[in-house]
Protein backbone atom coordinates (compact mmCIF):
# COMPACT_ATOMS: atom_id res chain seq x y z
CA UNK A 1 0.00 0.00 0.00
CA UNK A 2 2.80 2.53 0.96
CA UNK A 3 4.49 1.34 -2.35
CA UNK A 4 1.42 2.51 -4.31
CA UNK A 5 0.68 5.84 -2.48
CA UNK A 6 4.24 6.85 -2.96
CA UNK A 7 4.13 6.09 -6.71
CA UNK A 8 0.82 7.99 -7.70
CA UNK A 9 2.03 10.94 -5.51
CA UNK A 10 5.18 11.07 -7.32
CA UNK A 11 3.50 10.46 -10.79
CA UNK A 12 1.11 13.74 -10.06
CA UNK A 13 4.20 16.14 -8.24
CA UNK A 14 5.53 15.16 -11.78
CA UNK A 15 2.72 16.33 -13.68
CA UNK A 16 1.91 19.21 -11.30
CA UNK A 17 5.68 20.18 -12.18
CA UNK A 18 4.80 20.25 -15.96
CA UNK A 19 1.74 22.40 -15.26
CA UNK A 20 -0.59 19.58 -16.57
CA UNK A 21 -2.13 18.79 -13.93
CA UNK A 22 -5.81 19.39 -13.54
CA UNK A 23 -8.81 18.04 -11.63
CA UNK A 24 -11.88 17.91 -14.41
CA UNK A 25 -14.65 20.53 -14.52
CA UNK A 26 -18.21 19.92 -12.55
CA UNK A 27 -21.36 20.78 -14.38
CA UNK A 28 -24.03 21.63 -12.69
CA UNK A 29 -26.43 21.48 -15.10
CA UNK A 30 -27.42 19.71 -18.48
CA UNK A 31 -25.08 19.41 -21.47
CA UNK A 32 -25.90 21.90 -23.97
CA UNK A 33 -24.33 25.25 -25.44
CA UNK A 34 -24.51 26.73 -22.05
CA UNK A 35 -23.38 25.10 -18.64
CA UNK A 36 -23.60 25.58 -15.21
CA UNK A 37 -20.08 25.67 -13.30
CA UNK A 38 -19.34 26.81 -9.80
CA UNK A 39 -23.03 28.36 -9.65
CA UNK A 40 -21.99 30.63 -13.39
CA UNK A 41 -23.34 30.32 -16.68
CA UNK A 42 -20.72 29.47 -19.72
CA UNK A 43 -20.65 28.72 -23.18
CA UNK A 44 -18.90 25.48 -23.51
CA UNK A 45 -16.48 25.10 -26.44
CA UNK A 46 -15.32 21.53 -25.28
CA UNK A 47 -18.16 18.64 -25.51
CA UNK A 48 -18.84 16.46 -28.69
CA UNK A 49 -22.31 17.51 -28.47
CA UNK A 50 -22.29 18.14 -32.32
CA UNK A 51 -25.78 18.58 -33.00
CA UNK A 52 -27.32 19.12 -29.26
CA UNK A 53 -28.70 15.93 -28.93
CA UNK A 54 -27.79 15.40 -25.57
CA UNK A 55 -30.97 17.82 -24.56
CA UNK A 56 -33.42 16.93 -27.70
CA UNK A 57 -37.15 16.59 -26.37
CA UNK A 58 -37.45 13.24 -28.46
CA UNK A 59 -34.45 11.59 -26.73
CA UNK A 60 -36.00 12.53 -23.74
CA UNK A 61 -39.08 11.18 -24.08
CA UNK A 62 -37.63 7.25 -25.83
CA UNK A 63 -35.36 7.47 -22.74
CA UNK A 64 -38.57 7.79 -20.53
CA UNK A 65 -40.74 5.36 -22.51
CA UNK A 66 -38.29 2.85 -22.60
CA UNK A 67 -37.88 2.32 -19.12
CA UNK A 68 -41.64 2.44 -18.38
CA UNK A 69 -41.66 -0.38 -20.97
CA UNK A 70 -38.32 -2.20 -20.35
CA UNK A 71 -37.01 -1.41 -17.28
CA UNK A 72 -33.56 0.35 -16.56
CA UNK A 73 -31.28 -2.14 -17.38
CA UNK A 74 -30.80 -5.13 -19.45
CA UNK A 75 -29.33 -8.04 -16.99
CA UNK A 76 -27.02 -9.63 -19.19
CA UNK A 77 -24.49 -9.92 -21.83
CA UNK A 78 -25.66 -9.94 -25.68
CA UNK A 79 -24.91 -13.37 -26.08
CA UNK A 80 -27.23 -14.71 -22.78
CA UNK A 81 -29.71 -12.83 -22.16
CA UNK A 82 -29.07 -9.14 -22.84
CA UNK A 83 -30.39 -8.79 -26.12
CA UNK A 84 -33.43 -7.02 -26.16
CA UNK A 85 -36.00 -6.23 -29.59
CA UNK A 86 -34.75 -2.33 -28.91
CA UNK A 87 -30.94 -3.56 -29.87
CA UNK A 88 -31.85 -5.07 -32.82
CA UNK A 89 -33.66 -2.38 -33.54
CA UNK A 90 -31.17 0.18 -33.15
CA UNK A 91 -28.61 -2.07 -34.82
CA UNK A 92 -31.03 -2.25 -38.31
CA UNK A 93 -31.63 1.32 -37.98
CA UNK A 94 -27.65 2.11 -37.91
CA UNK A 95 -27.07 -0.58 -40.56
CA UNK A 96 -29.62 1.27 -42.64
CA UNK A 97 -28.30 4.33 -41.98
CA UNK A 98 -24.54 3.28 -42.94
CA UNK A 99 -26.11 2.24 -46.16
CA UNK A 100 -24.55 -1.72 -44.84
CA UNK A 101 -25.85 -4.91 -44.10
CA UNK A 102 -25.42 -4.81 -40.40
CA UNK A 103 -24.25 -2.97 -37.55
CA UNK A 104 -22.93 -4.43 -33.90
CA UNK A 105 -23.09 -1.71 -30.90
CA UNK A 106 -20.63 -1.96 -27.60
CA UNK A 107 -20.27 0.15 -24.63
CA UNK A 108 -17.65 2.56 -25.95
CA UNK A 109 -16.30 3.97 -29.34
CA UNK A 110 -13.28 2.60 -27.00
CA UNK A 111 -14.11 -1.13 -27.14
CA UNK A 112 -15.62 -0.96 -30.02
CA UNK A 113 -11.96 -0.48 -31.84
CA UNK A 114 -10.53 -3.01 -29.32
CA UNK A 115 -12.87 -5.15 -29.99
CA UNK A 116 -12.98 -5.24 -33.78
CA UNK A 117 -9.39 -5.23 -34.05
CA UNK A 118 -8.90 -8.27 -31.22
CA UNK A 119 -10.95 -10.59 -33.14
CA UNK A 120 -10.67 -10.20 -36.57
CA UNK A 121 -7.02 -10.07 -36.93
CA UNK A 122 -4.49 -13.31 -36.43
CA UNK A 123 -0.59 -13.17 -36.22
CA UNK A 124 -0.30 -14.04 -39.52
CA UNK A 125 -2.23 -10.29 -40.68
CA UNK A 126 -0.46 -7.37 -40.97
CA UNK A 127 -2.53 -3.66 -39.56
CA UNK A 128 -1.66 -0.76 -41.07
CA UNK A 129 -2.21 2.14 -38.93
CA UNK A 130 -2.38 6.36 -39.64
CA UNK A 131 0.28 7.80 -37.26
CA UNK A 132 -1.83 10.23 -35.39
CA UNK A 133 -5.08 7.99 -35.08
CA UNK A 134 -7.28 7.98 -31.95
CA UNK A 135 -5.92 5.94 -29.07
CA UNK A 136 -8.09 3.23 -29.30
CA UNK A 137 -7.26 1.96 -32.55
CA UNK A 138 -3.79 2.43 -31.26
CA UNK A 139 -4.33 0.80 -27.95
CA UNK A 140 -6.76 -1.83 -29.73
CA UNK A 141 -3.64 -2.72 -32.55
CA UNK A 142 -0.79 -2.47 -29.51
CA UNK A 143 -2.97 -4.93 -27.49
CA UNK A 144 -2.95 -7.51 -29.82
CA UNK A 145 -0.57 -10.35 -31.59
CA UNK A 146 -0.98 -8.91 -35.48
CA UNK A 147 2.24 -7.22 -36.67
CA UNK A 148 1.69 -3.24 -37.26
CA UNK A 149 2.77 -1.22 -39.86
CA UNK A 150 2.51 2.82 -39.50
CA UNK A 151 2.84 5.63 -42.19
CA UNK A 152 3.40 9.34 -41.93
CA UNK A 153 0.02 11.25 -40.98
CA UNK A 154 -2.02 10.99 -44.76
CA UNK A 155 0.81 10.29 -46.50
CA UNK A 156 -0.43 8.02 -49.70
CA UNK A 157 3.14 7.28 -50.83
CA UNK A 158 3.80 6.06 -46.96
CA UNK A 159 1.01 4.06 -47.08
CA UNK A 160 1.86 2.67 -50.42
CA UNK A 161 5.13 1.55 -49.28
CA UNK A 162 4.08 -0.33 -46.53
CA UNK A 163 1.62 -2.27 -48.23
CA UNK A 164 3.98 -3.02 -50.47
CA UNK A 165 5.59 -4.37 -47.36
CA UNK A 166 2.81 -6.67 -46.41
CA UNK A 167 2.31 -8.56 -49.66
CA UNK A 168 2.76 -11.47 -47.76
CA UNK A 169 0.15 -11.47 -44.72
CA UNK A 170 -2.50 -13.51 -44.56
CA UNK A 171 -4.36 -10.64 -44.71
CA UNK A 172 -3.70 -6.58 -44.16
CA UNK A 173 -6.45 -4.19 -42.92
CA UNK A 174 -5.52 -0.05 -43.70
CA UNK A 175 -7.37 1.43 -40.58
CA UNK A 176 -7.49 5.41 -40.14
CA UNK A 177 -9.51 8.23 -38.67
CA UNK A 178 -12.58 9.14 -40.67
CA UNK A 179 -12.11 13.07 -38.92
CA UNK A 180 -9.06 12.93 -36.71
CA UNK A 181 -9.97 14.36 -33.16
CA UNK A 182 -7.20 16.71 -32.73
CA UNK A 183 -6.46 18.76 -35.34
CA UNK A 184 -9.73 18.38 -37.33
CA UNK A 185 -8.66 17.43 -40.60
CA UNK A 186 -10.02 14.58 -42.49
CA UNK A 187 -8.85 11.51 -44.08
CA UNK A 188 -8.05 11.01 -47.45
CA UNK A 189 -10.26 8.47 -47.75
CA UNK A 190 -10.68 7.97 -51.55
CA UNK A 191 -6.80 7.66 -52.24
CA UNK A 192 -6.81 5.20 -48.91
CA UNK A 193 -9.66 2.90 -50.49
CA UNK A 194 -7.95 2.93 -53.98
CA UNK A 195 -4.75 1.54 -52.63
CA UNK A 196 -6.07 -0.55 -50.39
CA UNK A 197 -7.94 -2.14 -53.05
CA UNK A 198 -5.40 -2.62 -55.58
CA UNK A 199 -3.14 -4.20 -53.01
CA UNK A 200 -5.85 -6.78 -51.39
CA UNK A 201 -6.07 -5.05 -48.15
CA UNK A 202 -9.17 -3.84 -46.88
CA UNK A 203 -10.33 -0.55 -45.19
CA UNK A 204 -11.68 0.45 -41.45
CA UNK A 205 -12.20 3.83 -40.45
CA UNK A 206 -13.28 5.23 -37.33
CA UNK A 207 -16.16 7.74 -38.13
CA UNK A 208 -16.19 8.92 -34.29
CA UNK A 209 -15.86 12.36 -35.18
CA UNK A 210 -17.79 12.07 -38.17
CA UNK A 211 -21.11 10.76 -37.50
CA UNK A 212 -23.62 13.66 -37.09
CA UNK A 213 -21.15 15.67 -39.07
CA UNK A 214 -20.09 14.64 -42.68
CA UNK A 215 -22.05 12.79 -45.29
CA UNK A 216 -25.78 13.13 -46.11
CA UNK A 217 -27.47 13.37 -42.95
CA UNK A 218 -24.56 13.04 -41.03
CA UNK A 219 -24.15 9.45 -42.07
CA UNK A 220 -19.94 10.09 -42.10
CA UNK A 221 -16.67 10.35 -44.20
CA UNK A 222 -18.07 7.33 -46.38
CA UNK A 223 -20.87 8.81 -47.47
CA UNK A 224 -19.40 12.02 -47.69
CA UNK A 225 -16.92 10.67 -50.68
CA UNK A 226 -19.49 8.26 -52.05
CA UNK A 227 -17.82 5.27 -50.86
CA UNK A 228 -20.77 2.86 -49.89
CA UNK A 229 -20.09 -0.82 -50.40
CA UNK A 230 -15.95 0.02 -50.54
CA UNK A 231 -15.36 0.11 -46.70
CA UNK A 232 -15.28 -3.48 -44.74
CA UNK A 233 -15.44 -2.01 -41.47
CA UNK A 234 -17.12 1.73 -40.33
CA UNK A 235 -16.45 1.92 -36.56
CA UNK A 236 -18.83 5.15 -34.84
CA UNK A 237 -19.94 6.15 -31.71
CA UNK A 238 -23.28 7.04 -30.19
CA UNK A 239 -21.63 9.24 -28.05
CA UNK A 240 -21.02 12.52 -29.93
CA UNK A 241 -23.06 13.98 -32.50
CA UNK A 242 -26.18 10.92 -32.12
CA UNK A 243 -25.73 12.65 -28.38
CA UNK A 244 -26.26 9.06 -26.34
CA UNK A 245 -23.43 6.45 -25.24
CA UNK A 246 -21.89 3.57 -27.32
CA UNK A 247 -19.93 2.75 -30.38
CA UNK A 248 -20.86 0.27 -33.26
CA UNK A 249 -19.02 -1.41 -36.11
CA UNK A 250 -21.07 -0.91 -39.46
CA UNK A 251 -20.06 -4.53 -41.51
CA UNK A 252 -21.52 -7.45 -43.45
CA UNK A 253 -23.76 -9.70 -41.56
CA UNK A 254 -20.85 -12.44 -41.89
CA UNK A 255 -18.42 -10.20 -39.90
CA UNK A 256 -21.03 -8.97 -37.07
CA UNK A 257 -21.83 -13.03 -36.68
CA UNK A 258 -17.93 -12.90 -35.94
CA UNK A 259 -17.99 -10.25 -33.74
CA UNK A 260 -20.95 -11.64 -31.75
CA UNK A 261 -19.02 -14.72 -30.83
CA UNK A 262 -15.25 -13.65 -30.92
CA UNK A 263 -15.56 -10.40 -29.70
CA UNK A 264 -14.51 -9.83 -25.59
CA UNK A 265 -15.68 -6.66 -25.02
CA UNK A 266 -19.40 -8.19 -26.56
CA UNK A 267 -18.65 -11.62 -24.64
CA UNK A 268 -18.24 -9.92 -21.61
CA UNK A 269 -20.15 -6.78 -20.79
CA UNK A 270 -23.10 -5.93 -20.11
CA UNK A 271 -25.57 -4.30 -22.63
CA UNK A 272 -26.66 -1.05 -22.96
CA UNK A 273 -29.65 -0.59 -21.15
CA UNK A 274 -32.56 0.07 -23.03
CA UNK A 275 -33.05 4.04 -22.31
CA UNK A 276 -29.75 4.49 -24.02
CA UNK A 277 -30.70 2.29 -26.89
CA UNK A 278 -33.97 4.09 -27.12
CA UNK A 279 -32.46 7.41 -27.52
CA UNK A 280 -30.28 6.32 -29.97
CA UNK A 281 -32.60 5.38 -31.89
CA UNK A 282 -35.00 8.54 -31.58
CA UNK A 283 -31.50 10.75 -32.89
CA UNK A 284 -31.22 8.16 -35.96
CA UNK A 285 -34.64 8.97 -37.02
CA UNK A 286 -34.20 12.54 -36.44
CA UNK A 287 -30.73 12.17 -38.72
CA UNK A 288 -32.61 10.44 -41.11
CA UNK A 289 -35.42 12.57 -41.79
CA UNK A 290 -33.83 16.20 -41.47
CA UNK A 291 -30.72 17.74 -42.31
CA UNK A 292 -31.33 21.11 -40.69
CA UNK A 293 -28.92 19.93 -37.37
CA UNK A 294 -25.79 19.22 -39.56
CA UNK A 295 -26.79 22.59 -41.84
CA UNK A 296 -26.65 24.64 -38.32
CA UNK A 297 -23.69 23.06 -37.46
CA UNK A 298 -21.89 23.85 -40.24
CA UNK A 299 -23.22 27.52 -39.75
CA UNK A 300 -21.48 27.87 -36.33
CA UNK A 301 -18.53 26.58 -37.25
CA UNK A 302 -17.82 28.64 -40.04
CA UNK A 303 -18.75 31.56 -38.05
CA UNK A 304 -16.64 30.55 -35.36
CA UNK A 305 -13.83 30.19 -37.23
CA UNK A 306 -13.69 33.26 -38.70
CA UNK A 307 -14.35 35.11 -35.72
CA UNK A 308 -11.19 33.08 -34.23
CA UNK A 309 -9.50 34.19 -37.07
CA UNK A 310 -10.22 37.69 -37.70
CA UNK A 311 -8.84 37.77 -33.48
CA UNK A 312 -5.76 36.45 -34.66
CA UNK A 313 -5.48 33.21 -32.93
CA UNK A 314 -4.51 30.08 -35.56
CA UNK A 315 -6.92 27.20 -35.90
CA UNK A 316 -4.26 25.04 -37.93
CA UNK A 317 -5.72 23.26 -40.81
CA UNK A 318 -9.09 21.82 -39.56
CA UNK A 319 -11.49 21.18 -42.14
CA UNK A 320 -14.58 19.91 -39.63
CA UNK A 321 -15.57 22.03 -36.27
CA UNK A 322 -12.97 20.58 -34.22
CA UNK A 323 -11.40 23.86 -34.29
CA UNK A 324 -7.97 23.94 -32.68
CA UNK A 325 -6.56 26.69 -30.82
CA UNK A 326 -2.93 26.51 -30.57
CA UNK A 327 -0.82 28.54 -28.60
CA UNK A 328 2.19 26.65 -27.98
CA UNK A 329 3.29 24.50 -25.11
CA UNK A 330 0.97 22.05 -23.08
CA UNK A 331 1.68 24.60 -19.74
CA UNK A 332 0.50 27.87 -21.67
CA UNK A 333 -2.52 25.69 -22.99
CA UNK A 334 -3.00 24.28 -19.47
CA UNK A 335 -3.67 28.44 -18.34
CA UNK A 336 -6.20 29.09 -20.97
CA UNK A 337 -7.83 26.61 -20.47
CA UNK A 338 -8.39 27.47 -16.04
CA UNK A 339 -9.22 30.45 -17.40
Amino acid sequence: MDKLQQFAAGELETLRQKGVFHRPRVLESEQKATVIIDGHEVITLSSNNYLGLTVHPKLREAAINAIEKYGVGSGSVRTIAGTMSLHIELEEKLARFKHTEASLTFQSGYTTNLGVISALMLPEDIIISDELNHASIIDGIRLNKTPRKVYPHKDMTGLRRVLEESRGASKVMVVTDGVFSMDGDIAPLPEIVALAEAYGAFVMVDDAHSSGVLGKNGRGSVSHFGLDGRVALQVGTLSKGIGSLGGYVACSQDVKDLLMMRSRPVLFSTSHPPSVVATCIAAIELLENDNSLVERLWENTHFFKRGLEQLGFNTGHSETPITPVIVGEGALAMKFSTR
